[in-house]
């Protein structure tokens, strides 16, 4: 059976449509209390929310259909995605419930759940809350109905948690450190984490107003810490997104890194404390240059589909411990059960400070392969996959590149464009290579 509501992370979309309606989340809330029932006479289920305005709607929405169910409820209010994660987990609660819709701007929202380990549910586990949504409720009567309560320390709980996996012999202290929460669920958070850690804290995107989060700030406009980090003077520029699950990392010239280079770190730090890293996860976009670096390491790499959520599946598979994208989803399974931007940050700076090099230094054996990327829009009904001469045009340019690049052709999910994805050690070349193959495809 395929998923209705259930998308890659969670359910998510425009607030006031279906099914980001409170009506639905109410029955949602219900359905999940059932499920969860079958298997525990009395759950807790623990609510965390970023910064937008809807959330308030949806809370009280996902309350009353827990209740409902006879299921009782903590409220953590705004919290990291990656905090909610781990306090459900801290805890020893049944579910963690999370409303947020990351990177998207306010007018969107979603709902994703956590298990009891704090690690994402299954596809079976989706579908079952989707099968009990199409069953009629089944209300609680008044003396069976679930409790509701705040957490009024789950923001110092994380904040101690994300503390904790800083070297306990290392320091912040010299560093000034930007600090671009996004306007969205770290804005407390992050500045208290790397003050208490020693760092001179400058705080951009931290004053949400409902209406502002990821808004011009944020992991997907750096910009405004590039600019922070050059007027300021600082060392280090770290900017989160909306529910603080993605990272992006400026240094003291204003240069921003990717996910891929911070992954790299990641790894040659634990290489350096002659840690064993049997292998790492990527996805089909991470830059070759990472993986040629990882194996000259003797550090095995493995190409997952893009999206968090199948880097963590390999990763689970392997039992690997670290993973990423290039967008800056980074995972640290040995750290938290989910990708986090706040402990990713604290691993980089950790790197450098143990090191006592800059980010660039460490990335010295690392230079990123020119990438090109054409998007080829289809026409209706059109099968790329039978165009004529493509299968020879891939052969050549695969031939042609060698071991020095690589061709990735993968159809969007959400559009009806194909991506064709060159990369080589000449830009010109990718450039090229990337043109002809999508001038096939379109034809």
């Amino acid at each position: 059976m395929s998923r209705k509501y259930f998308g890659t992370d969670g359910i998510r979309g425009t607030v006031g449509q279906a099914p980001i309606t409170p009506d639905f989340v109410l029955r949602l809330a219900h359905a999940v209390g059932r499920v969860l029932k079958r298997t525990e006479a009395r759950p807790t289920v623990l609510i965390g929310k970023d910064t937008r305005i809807s959330g308030y709607m949806l809370e009280s929405a996902l309350e009353s259909g827990f209740n409902s169910a006879g299921v009782d409820v903590l409220l953590l209010g705004p919290l990291p995605t990656p905090g909610v994660a781990y306090l459900t987990r801290a805890r020893r609660a049944s579910l963690g419930v999370v409303i947020s819709a990351s990177h998207n701007p306010f007018a969107d929202n979603g709902i994703k759940f956590f298990s009891a380990q704090g690690a994402k549910l299954s596809d079976d586990w989706e579908r079952e809350v989707e099968a009990a949504l199409e069953e009629a409720p089944v209300w609680a009567d008044s003396a069976n109905l679930g409790k509701t309560r705040r957490l009024d320390d789950a923001a110092g709980r994380y904040t101690e948690f994300c503390k904790s996996t800083f070297a306990s012999d290392l320091t912040l202290k010299g560093l000034k450190i930007v600090v671009d929460a996004a306007h969205g669920a770290a804005y407390q958070i992050a500045p208290m984490v790397f003050h208490e850690l020693g760092a001179d804290v400058v705080a951009i995107g931290c004053s949400p107003n409902g209406l502002n989060i990821n808004h011009e700030v944020g992991a997907t406009h750096p910009q405004a810490l590039v600019a922070a980090v050059k007027a300021h003077g600082a060392d280090f520029g770290v900017a989160l997104d909306g529910d603080a699950d993605r990272l992006q990392l400026v240094d003291a010239q204003g240069r921003l890194y990717n996910g891929d280079e911070l992954l790299y770190i990641m790894v040659d730090d634990r290489l350096g404390l002659d840690e064993h890293v049997p292998g790492v996860v990527g996805t089909l976009m991470t830059n070759m240059a990472v993986e040629v670096a990882l194996k000259a390491r003797g550090v095995q790499f493995v190409r997952a589909k893009v999206g968090d959520r199948y880097v963590l599946e390999e990763l689970d598979k392997r039992k690997w411990l670290l993973g990423g994208e290039g967008s800056g989803h980074l995972l640290a399974l040995d750290k938290n059960t989910t990708g986090d931007g706040l402990i990713s940050a604290l691993q980089i700076l950790q790197a450098c400070v143990r090191s006592g090099k800059s980010v660039a230094d460490l990335l010295a054996n690392v230079t990123l392969f020119p990438q090109t990327l054409i998007n080829v829009r289809l026409k209706p009904g059109q099968d790329w996959q039978a165009s004529a001469g493509l299968a020879d045009a891939i052969k050549a340019v695969e031939a042609e590149l060698g071991a020095n690049g690589r061709l990735l052709l993968r159809a969007s999910g959400t559009e009806p464009l194909v991506r064709v994805m060159v990369e080589a050690v000449d830009a010109a070349q990718a450039q090229r290579c990337a043109e002809r193959v999508a001038a096939i495809v379109s034809a």
